[in-house]
């Protein structure tokens, strides 16, 4: 039997939190350090951003930390508001159907990995003088490598026909600036999307069960004698 949905709204809002813990708090880290940059001077706004920031020369003073850090902070406080919708419409979604850590997993494992591929092609180009070796210290933070990673997981909870319209949208959001000019993000976004759609074994359907018990011929009990 599906549990039923608490009648109050606030009920309802509680229940919603509840059911994807990870995905409040990280949201409300954001909200808090968004706050911070918003009220900041230029020159602690300046120092906070780039300090925060997982970039050639945090990576190689920092590692672990800058890694961590950087996925609680973005930019532009003002879009905050957009990144909460995403965070609910995506991040929520799949962390109720995975579960906190098979979401976190994922989520975690595109962040690290799209943020070191990333900053490997700033230092490949560096070295090739394609890009001035200020970009060291590039600003590069933000939580769009694990939303895009929780996008790509996204797709094997649609059912046909919606996952196909669904997963050609987001192969045309990320794909579209990577074939265009890409930048060190854009490969970054690549790079996450495709480790969340590799993500399938992870999900509930992964061995078919879901399928075959759907499929499956209800069995009558014996009569009896």
């Amino acid at each position: 039997m599906r549990p039923v949905l608490p009648a109050a709204p606030a009920d309802r809002v509680a229940a919603w939190v509840r059911a994807a813990p990870g995905t409040h708090i990280w949201l409300l880290i954001i909200g808090v350090t968004s706050l911070v940059i918003a009220g900041a001077s230029e020159g602690l706004e300046h120092f906070l951003l780039h300090r925060t920031s997982s970039n050639i020369h945090e990576l190689n003073r920092h590692p672990v930390t800058s890694l961590l850090i950087s996925g609680f902070w973005i930019e532009k406080p003002s879009s905050f508001l957009l990144y909460a919708v995403l965070f609910e419409l995506v991040h929520a979604n799949v962390e109720r159907w995975l579960g906190t850590w098979r979401w976190l997993l994922t989520v975690g494992v595109a962040h690290i990995a799209a943020t070191l591929a990333s900053q490997e092609l700033v230092l490949l180009a560096i070295e090739g003088h394609r890009l001035p070796r200020s970009m060291t210290h590039v600003v590069d933070i933000g939580v769009s490598y694990g939303l895009a990673a929780a996008a790509g997981l996204l797709t094997y909870r649609l059912p046909p026909p919606w996952r196909y319209l669904y997963l050609a949208a987001v192969l045309g959001f990320f794909g579209i600036p990577l074939l265009s000019g890409a930048t060190f993000t854009d490969f970054g976004h690549a790079i996450a999307l495709t480790l969340g759609l590799v993500a399938w074994p992870l999900t509930p359907d992964a061995g078919g069960a879901g399928t075959a018990d759907r499929n499956a011929t209800p069995v009558r009990p014996p009569p009896d004698r």
